[in-house]
């Protein structure tokens, strides 16, 4: 069998099981675009932090402006390939007029992204706080931001959320997933998640889409906020638990369940598997 033939029997692949991603707009985001654009998001919000660049008060607003300009640049290309691939799955037609007005919504979504970052970095930086508050092993702001895990998924996450709730398919997903792999921490975009959030240690913690998560929660490693059922038919009800405010959840618990409540002030000890409410002010562990 000679190449020419070899390379037949794989572009006939393509052609019978899909998977291809052309150059076209309507093909689907491309992921490394969306990691790199995520790069550059957190060197905004951290500039210097995560990347080798010297940056001084001469050169900053340059700087800035070069990563601002990149992200709007690719992030709308990349959102409006997103937009026109779910047209597409709708059985909708993709005309001209479609293709602009896609054009034009991947835009306005990417400046106002770079319009919420000021608000995004109000957020994260009262995370950072809550860990390095939270952690007597912490010795510094500047270490909970450069080595902690789980300020890069809690971070990645107020990314992906405002995507997300700005209508933006499949790119959110692709995001907080990449952290995944990364941290070990699966934060679904879709999730609900107050202020002053933590996680410490962070590995096998999972965050499901429907979750609610108050002020002040601090979740431990393995915590599972998850659904009782994983059935296709469920996937537009709320299929995870709600954590009220100033919670505090330790290492391997389960809680399950979109009609779960857990009350405010309440700690849930290591290893409990609760799949009901339980009351405000609630200490719960596994001799219960």
């Amino acid at each position: 069998m000679n190449i020419d033939m070899l390379i037949d029997g794989i572009l006939d692949s393509y052609d019978r099981y899909g998977g291809i991603n052309r150059s076209e707009s309507e093909n689907f985001p491309n992921r490394e675009n969306v990691i790199k654009i995520l790069g550059d998001l957190q060197f905004l919000i951290f500039p210097g932090f995560k990347l080798n660049e010297e940056i001084n008060p001469t050169n900053i607003r340059y700087i800035v402006g070069q990563r601002v300009n990149n992200v709007i640049v690719l992030l709308t290309k990349e959102i409006q390939k997103a937009l026109v691939y779910s047209l597409a799955l709708q059985n909708k037609t993709k005309d001209e007029a479609q293709q602009s007005n896609c054009y034009k919504l991947a835009e306005s979504t990417a400046l106002a992204l770079i319009e919420e970052l000021p608000e995004i970095k109000r957020k994260i930086t009262l995370d950072v706080k809550a860990g390095f508050q939270g952690d007597p092993a912490a010795k510094s702001i500047e270490e909970v931001i450069l080595s902690y895990p789980a300020i890069e998924a809690i971070l990645v996450y107020r990314i992906a959320n405002f995507l997300y709730r700005n209508g933006v398919p499949v790119i959110p997903r692709i995001m907080t997933e990449h952290t995944h792999g990364k941290t070990g921490i699966d934060i679904n975009p879709g999730a609900t998640i107050g202020e002053s959030f933590f996680i410490d240690h962070g590995t096998g913690v999972v965050i499901g889409e429907s979750t609610i998560i108050g002020n002040n929660v601090k979740l431990y490693q393995g915590v599972t906020l998850g659904a009782l059922s994983v059935k296709k038919e469920l996937m537009n009800k709320k299929r995870h638990p709600t954590i009220e405010d100033n919670v505090t959840i330790y290492a391997n618990a389960t809680i399950l369940g979109g009609s779960t409540i857990i009350g405010k002030d309440s700690t849930i000890g290591g290893n409990t598997w609760v799949t009901h409410s339980v009351a405000a002010g609630t200490v719960l562990t596994l001799e219960e």
